[in-house]
């Protein structure tokens, strides 16, 4: 059996926002009314990603771990949007973040993509964690960012280009990075710029409510993310893939070069909760999942990264 990192130990799932802005950027609503509002919602933990400034602060007077970070950019050869953004997260000051509180950057314009790799250097030199933002709002498709190194994670939902402008709604070019052989996550953010924009995506991580190991579970992959469905387990036996969630409408397993059917519940049906695929042979070398509930919203698991012993039942693709 090979079960997904997120479904494994005994931790509480932490429910964690990983992107959004505050009037410290282009943000419209005051840092501290921003926290205290993903407190309400029931967030354990959150990070305050202001463009260019760089931030430890709990701003609120509520329980909340803090994930020091910002968000980086750089402009990429016009006209039209063109732009490489980057979340980065990192640790306590005194654990060796090279970065101070409140400490700003310049954005910086560069003529090819894969000059932006020296950014993600100088971010990981500096101790922190990366993670690519909004492909399709940043008019990048993935030939002009699967060259870079490093990040762990890129955004596969983004509340405010979604809700804004349609873009950035399920995992586009994700699968690129992923049949490459890249051990990349899917992160669900808000990357909200007013209240109307917090709390619609979020990750759930399988840690103890503390930075260090919530910074390490995200590397280690061990999160799913959800616009409101919750999944409960994502593994591979036997040469079949299984999902168990709460009640939804549709249950997808992707598996670029193999086109699975969508599970779907039947009219009058309470939801599925379950679905399993006898895993079809292909060059992709990972499975991954999506779920979607009666009001539309998804939920998506993290690859299972896949080596020829997981296909234990041999299945040709139907013509």
């Amino acid at each position: 059996m090979k079960r997904q990192a997120a479904f494994t130990g005994e931790h509480r799932m932490l429910k964690g926002a990983l992107h959004c802005h505050t009037t410290r950027s282009d943000g419209k609503d005051d840092p501290a009314e921003v926290v205290k509002y993903h407190h309400q919602q029931g967030y354990d933990f959150m990070a305050v990603t202001d463009h260019r400034c760089y931030n430890y602060k709990n701003f609120a007077d509520v329980p909340m771990t803090i994930i020091p970070g910002m968000e980086m950019d750089w402009i990429l050869p016009g006209p039209g949007v063109h732009c490489h953004h980057i979340l980065s997260f990192g640790p306590a000051r005194e654990d060796g973040n090279g970065f101070e509180q409140e400490q700003r950057f310049p954005s910086n314009r560069i003529e090819r993509p894969e000059q932006t790799q020296e950014m993600l250097d100088w971010l990981h030199a500096n101790k922190n964690i990366t993670a690519y933002c909004h492909p399709e709002w940043s008019g990048t498709p993935a030939r002009e960012f699967d060259m870079l190194r490093g990040n762990f994670a890129m955004e596969i939902w983004n509340s405010g280009t979604v809700m804004e402008c349609g873009k950035d709604n399920n995992a586009a070019y994700w699968d690129e990075l992923l049949i490459q052989g890249q051990k990349i996550y899917g992160i669900a953010t808000d990357d909200g710029h007013n209240m109307a924009q917090h709390c619609k995506g979020w990750v759930r991580v399988n840690s103890e409510n503390n930075l260090d190991d919530i910074l390490a579970a995200l590397q280690e992959g061990k999160f799913y993310s959800s616009c409101g469905p919750e999944i409960y387990d994502f593994y591979v036996d036997q040469g079949v893939a299984h999902i168990s969630c709460s009640p939804v409408s549709e249950i997808q397993f992707i598996h670029l070069r193999v086109p699975y059917p969508i599970f779907r519940a039947a009219p009058g049906e309470a939801g599925l909760t379950s679905g399993s695929v006898p895993l079809c042979v292909t060059s992709s070398p990972y499975i991954r999942a999506v779920v979607k509930d009666a009001e539309g919203r998804r939920a998506w698991t993290n690859p299972i990264f896949l080596d020829s012993s997981d296909f234990l039942k041999w299945k040709l693709i139907p013509d």
